[in-house]
């Protein structure tokens, strides 16, 4: 057997991770490259906020629509020439949202991205399910939740902050050119699962895996939870630029440093599900999440700062813990599991995006606020019920 096949050695465990953090964080930062210059580009093209906003939520839909076949692939088929396949045209098409002449191509440009990303997030995913033993899933599920968040935050300080925000189209071509980057890499270099890992049938279809209760608390914690999270994000631009706290479309993007928490939240939920269970790390993040959205009604720019730190520890806890205990819960068919994950967990952005915009531009950010601590409540009741479930029955 290639030694590359075996995990063991330290130094093929440290270049799976990298490649798998490499991978995964590149195809986060084309996600949300547009987010920090969305009142760029609503001047740029003279379009409305909501408009705007269809560079981010179109390119989740993508995500979410492609989702299902990508994870069935990935049940079937070698993780290798999907990634590479999805990452060129991930790269190409952001090279086509950077020479756009109108919002309508960028949004379709955007939308093609989407398509493809699951080939590097979901996909990837199901591969490390299938190649970790049981016992470090928890963790390593959470530095996979590291790398989104590095790759969340790479895009938005690419889109806004290291290129100038009137410069967008050189910051979506950076883009595109790391995902090639890290396509090339992980073809190259991912070492392959163990045959039986791809070669084993596997029956478990998408239908089985609906039915079954403990899985469906999952899907709807991480759809609630991404609900609240994206729609924070992406009007959080809007309500910052506005009067009065009138903010720079750079320190908006510095505000997104914040981000840098769920780097070491993703790994430490892991360990903390471990310790003290995943139905209390979501109950936790969910009360954290919550009191933090609501102070951010303090029109004060340190309050809100220190709770986009809240918003984030809150969010990734939630996170790290769903995606762990899901990988945990699924012995076959991991794919179509983390496929459906996916799916929830970006209808769960689309749908926050879509709604929240009506109550952003109806109510400005205290209905998005209000809108956000309704959805707060599935994740805080299923933490509770999943503490209830896991108590010893006297």
């Amino acid at each position: 057997m290639n030694h590359a096949t075996k995990f063991t050695p330290a130094i093929s465990s440290f270049r799976l991770q990298f490649l798998v953090f490499f991978i995964v964080a590149a195809a986060f930062t084309n996600v949300y490259i547009t987010q920090p210059v969305l009142p760029i580009i609503e001047n740029e093209f003279t379009v409305g906020a909501t408009k705007a906003s269809l560079t981010i939520s179109a390119l989740i839909f993508g995500i979410a629509l492609s989702n299902l076949p990508w994870g069935g692939a990935a049940d079937k088929f070698s993780i290798k020439p999907i990634i590479l396949i999805g990452g060129v045209v991930v790269a190409a098409a952001g090279i086509f949202c950077a020479a756009s002449e109108s919002i309508e191509a960028l949004i379709v440009g955007r939308l093609i991205q989407g398509l493809f990303i699951p080939c590097a997030t979901t996909c990837v995913a199901a591969y490390l399910s299938k190649t970790l033993p049981r016992e470090r899933l928890n963790v390593v599920m959470g530095s996979y939740v590291a790398a989104t968040v590095a790759g969340g935050l790479g895009g938005r300080l690419i889109g806004g902050f290291i290129h100038p925000p009137l410069h967008w189209r050189y910051a979506v071509l950076t883009a595109a050119v790391l995902i090639l980057v890290a396509t090339v890499s992980a073809f190259h270099f991912l070492p392959e699962p163990e045959k039986r890992a791809i070669s084993e049938t596997d029956s478990v279809g998408f239908l089985s895996l609906l039915y079954r209760p403990e899985l469906i608390r999952i899907f709807l914690v991480v759809f609630s939870a991404f609900f609240v999270f994206s729609s924070v994000f992406n009007y959080l631009p809007f309500y910052l630029s506005a009067a009065p706290l009138s903010v720079s479309t750079q320190l908006i993007t510095f505000m997104y440093v914040s981000y840098l928490v769920g780097i070491f939240i993703g790994p430490l939920a892991g360990r903390l599900s471990n310790r003290i269970g995943s139905g209390m790390t979501m109950a936790l993040g969910s009360l954290l999440l919550g009191l933090s959205l609501a102070a951010t009604l303090i029109q004060s720019l340190p309050t809100i700062a220190i709770c986009l730190i809240g918003i984030c520890g809150g969010f990734f806890s939630i996170h790290a813990s769903a995606v762990g205990t899901l990988n945990t819960r699924v012995k076959s068919g991991s794919g179509r599991a983390n496929s459906l994950y996916v799916l929830f967990y970006y209808i769960g952005g689309f749908a926050g995006i879509s709604s929240t915009g009506w109550m952003y531009s109806m109510f400005g950010w205290p209905g998005l606020v209000l809108t956000g601590l309704f959805a707060l409540i599935i994740p805080l009741t299923i933490g509770i019920w999943e503490i209830r479930a896991a108590s010893p029955v006297n």
